[in-house]
């Protein structure tokens, strides 16, 4: 399978409050650049796969930086395009025990947002490539970016490619209703359906019996139930979700859970002490990816995700910096944290 694999996304400015400081209290913000589509990319880089991400950013220097630091990454940006109003902004307040974290976006006309389809080739864009990403994200931002992500799906598959999504739903950007009609058209063209049982209930209507997902355990069945709803209907190849145990803002239970329509496979758990945990899901979208697209069975790909996404939560920033000897390492089953020398 060819190694070169396609996001199309927003990227976003992300400014966050340093020192688990609250809003309220700080003087100063950390700067990054982040968002879903954009962290896979970074990340199947860092795992030596050839990572296209496609956009728009403003043609000034904050878009311009936006490109620049996938590109430390080895990220390929030739075909971001260039116009628009602005760049997105999300705020940052990282929580600590049992005090949650806090995201207020500042979004509204991005110019991922009002990007039209011609702004993009999509022939040249995936000559070459096995496989196409993206998320609920980007078609939540606009009808525009709906109408781009469909776009972009079709022509994907139209050229063989195989594609997922991560279902991702941010009640802040649109309805459960707009989420349900919108995403249930995107999912005719994917592959790969990657989201939780919250994000499968609220943007395609499936709900499991006698299920909570409010109180952050795990309930296999529940998650079963719905993999072989979403498989009845829309015929993936492989559903995924990632599983959160939230002891506390400070502490989850980390695994995963796949489905191949014959198979549930429940992946190792870790218990991990988070140091941030935003770009968690993405981490795993993009282990995962990367497990199928070198030839990885399933569950070692399920294996690969989980433990990328684990070591994330360790990492400050939207991008995953884990290497792919860190990742292999924590799959073999060390997991001490002792010194390397």
């Amino acid at each position: 399978m060819s190694k070169k694999v396609v996001t199309l996304g927003e990227i976003m400015l992300r400014l966050s409050t340093p020192d688990y400081k609250r809003f309220v209290q700080a003087d100063s913000f950390d700067v990054t650049y982040g968002g879903g589509e954009a962290n896979v990319s970074a990340a199947l880089c860092n795992y030596g796969l050839q990572g296209v991400f496609v956009s728009k950013v403003p043609d000034n220097a904050i878009g311009q930086s936006a490109i620049n630091h996938l590109r430390r990454y080895g990220v390929d940006t030739q075909y971001v395009a260039k116009g628009g109003k602005r760049l997105g902004i999300y705020f940052l307040e990282t929580g600590a025990s049992m005090r949650a974290s806090q995201v207020i976006y500042d979004r509204a006309d991005a110019a991922i947002s009002e990007a039209e389809v011609s702004d993009f080739d999509f022939d040249k864009i995936f000559e070459g490539a096995s496989w196409f990403h993206t998320t609920g994200i980007t078609p939540a931002l606009s009808d525009k970016a709906a109408a781009l992500t469909e776009a972009a799906l079709k022509s994907a598959k139209a050229k063989g490619l195989t594609t997922s999504i991560d279902l991702n739903y941010r009640k802040k950007l649109w309805s459960k209703e707009k989420a349900k009609e919108v995403m249930t058209r995107l999912c005719q063209y994917v592959d790969v359906c990657i989201g939780n049982e919250e994000d499968a209930e609220t943007t395609l209507g499936f709900k499991s019996k006698g299920t909570d997902v409010t109180k952050g355990e795990l309930n296999l069945d529940g998650y079963k139930d719905v993999f072989q709803q979403m498989k009845e209907k829309f015929g993936f190849k492989y559903i995924a979700s990632t599983l959160r145990e939230s002891h506390s803002a400070s502490d989850n239970g980390w695994s995963a859970l796949v489905y191949d329509g014959n198979e549930f496979y429940h992946t190792k758990q870790y218990e991990v002490r988070i140091i941030d945990r935003v770009g968690s899901g993405d981490s795993f979208a993009s282990g995962f990816i990367y497990g199928l697209v070198t030839d990885m069975n399933l569950k070692d790909a399920a294996e690969f995700g989980v433990a990328a996404s684990a070591l994330k939560h360790t990492i400050p920033g939207d991008l995953n910096h884990a290497t792919l000897s860190d990742v292999k390492t924590l799959m073999k089953g060390d997991a001490s944290g002792r010194v390397q020398r």
